[in-house]
């Protein structure tokens, strides 16, 4: 029953409390104003009080010491005391009238005792304090620490006597709460009511700057989209990062971390050197100030943007954009996102080996085809001994290959790739060697199948350099010899530019005329990313031609 209420009153609460920002804003201003004004209150209540008390005392010990100084008072304690009587009691009374007090008593100092007094419930015996003793005295009526009373007492000191006589005792009202309520409201009132404006004004004008910072959204929403955006970014699949002009990582999300091989754990704030990138994420930043992190000025902002831009990261290819960030007009960072493409060229590594597996029976069957023809017309010209000769002939060349090939590659798939290239060469009317020195033993599939993408490509790529008739392209295999499978190819082709070898294996980039959208710069990339993910290397030459040389790691 108890939780039931309990919820029920904060379900009230819920919907009493203001659901905008501006209104939870003014809310909350509003009931610390509301505290303060208790607290300025109580405070000035209580200062007040203590004034007024003080002003009462003062006020009764000023009417005690005037009374003492009445000839009445005075001789009422001689010897002939009771005919003084009445002057003295009129004297105290018209003390008590004027100065509106409770009561007025005049005792002696030998017992206390009371002799005269103004009082409607008058005393009987004072209290002894320093009054009977010479001086004046301030208190309550009880002596207590917060009387409901207050007392002053002057001593009556008669010309010829050493001690006084008697005491003069005057008793006020203790000003309660409401009296000193009542006495400081109006000031209190001003003072609050213009705090209060204040108040208000400045909770509008703030929730105003606040509600115009947030566009207009209110804090569900704002938790809303951040929660959104926290689950888009670690849940795509494009890997996200973004960093400001400093080069510092102000957005990581989980695909990019996994990408670039860097932490995400605390890399907000760190710079991407700081954080041990790769030089090749590195170059998607090319200003200086990306890689050693110092703050600069705004007249050195300088744009970066990039599309589609390759880059081999510790042996993945990842294709990555990148584009300015700007707020208000004003260059902030830049942002990049990045798309793994190495599963995407390894699948296009296969298809290149079916293209050129593809491209060899085409080219045995064309050639097989016009070989037909050929034996079908000395058949028809009846010239039975040409037709043999013609058959042992054509039948000696393959076995050549066959046996030449067969004899240095024992690995079949590498061996089947050479005979194919050797075919596809001489339909276009180029010879394709292999080296009298190449040994190849049998290779692992994962080492084979990475051997035929590298060698495929490189065959391709002589093919197209070397003129067509007069076009050489020799290839020497060795392996596996201190761990490492070792390629060469050349041609008699016009070779390498010497300005272009630092960029020969950057995707994209080709020496041979291509129109946009073609696959030209494709193959020596794919050369590059599996020789660095095998954690080989390629290098390339000039020797009457192009040289490429290749080794690659067993492990």
């Amino acid at each position: 029953m108890a939780r039931g209420r309990a919820g029920r009153v904060r379900a009230l609460m819920r919907r009493l409390w203001p659901q905008t920002l501006a209104g939870r804003m003014l809310a909350t201003q509003m009931l610390i104003v509301s505290i303060v004004f208790v607290g300025v209150g109580a405070l000035s209540v209580a200062q007040q009080g203590e004034g007024v008390t003080d002003r009462e005392v003062r006020r009764a010990r000023q009417v005690a010491e005037q009374v003492t100084q009445e000839p009445g008072v005075r001789q009422v304690l001689g010897s002939q005391g009771e005919a003084w009587m009445s002057q003295a009691v009129a004297a105290l009374e018209s003390a008590r009238t004027l100065s509106d007090s409770e009561g007025v008593y005049l005792a002696r100092t030998s017992d206390g005792r009371v002799v005269a007094a103004a009082a409607d419930d008058p005393l009987r015996r004072l209290p002894r304090t320093d009054a009977f003793e010479g001086s004046s005295w301030l208190g309550g009526e009880n002596d207590d620490d917060d009387p409901e009373t207050i007392m002053a007492m002057a001593p009556v000191i008669v010309a010829g006597e050493l001690e006084p006589v008697g005491v003069v005792a005057v008793t006020r009202p203790s000003p309660s709460v409401w009296d000193d309520l009542a006495t400081i409201t109006p000031n209190l009132l001003t003072y609050l009511g213009l705090a209060g404006v204040i108040g208000v004004l400045g909770s509008l004008l703030l929730a105003r700057k606040v509600k115009r910072q947030t566009l207009g959204l209110e804090p569900r929403e704002i938790a809303g989209l951040v929660e959104q955006r926290e689950a888009v970014l670690h849940g795509i699949k494009e890997g996200l990062l973004a960093v400001d002009l400093a080069g510092r990582v102000t957005l990581l999300n989980d695909e990019a971390a996994t990408l670039l091989s860097i932490p995400q754990a605390g890399s907000t704030g760190h710079s991407l050197a700081e954080l041990g990138a790769d030089r090749a994420l590195l170059s998607l930043f090319p200003d200086r100030r990306l890689r050693s992190g110092p703050t600069v000025s705004v007249s050195d902002e300088s744009e970066v943007s990039s599309v589609d831009r390759v880059l081999l990261v510790r042996g993945r290819l990842v294709t990555a954009n990148v584009m300015p960030v700007r707020q208000q007009g004003r260059l902030v960072g830049h942002v990049a996102t990045l798309r793994d493409r190495t599963e995407l060229l390894e699948l296009q590594r296969d298809l290149d080996v079916t293209r050129a597996t593809t491209d060899s029976l085409r080219a045995q069957a064309h050639e097989f085809s016009n070989r037909m023809h050929v034996v079908a017309g000395l058949i028809a010209l009846e010239e039975y001994d040409d037709v043999q000769d013609y058959i042992r002939h054509i039948t000696a060349d393959e076995a050549e290959l066959t046996a030449r090939v067969g004899t240095a590659v024992a690995d079949p798939a590498v061996a089947a790739m050479l005979m194919a290239k050797s075919r596809q060469a001489a339909e276009r009317g180029i010879t394709l060697d292999l080296d009298d020195d190449s040994r190849l033993a049998r290779l692992d599939g994962d080492l084979s199948t990475d051997l035929n993408t590298i060698l495929g490509n490189l065959v391709d790529n002589a093919l197209d350099a070397v003129p067509e008739v007069s076009g050489r392209v020799r290839v020497a295999l060795l392996g596996p010899d201190d761990g490492a499978v070792r390629l060469t190819v050349r041609d008699n082709g016009p070779g390498v530019p010497t300005d272009d070898t630092g960029t020969l294996f950057v995707r994209g980039y080709s020496t041979k005329d291509a129109e946009p959208g073609s696959s030209r710069g494709i193959g020596l990339a794919l050369v590059r990313m599996v020789c660095t993910k095998r954690g080989g290397e390629v290098s390339v030459s000039n020797d009457d031609g192009a040289v490429f040389t290749v080794s690659l790691p067993t492990a």
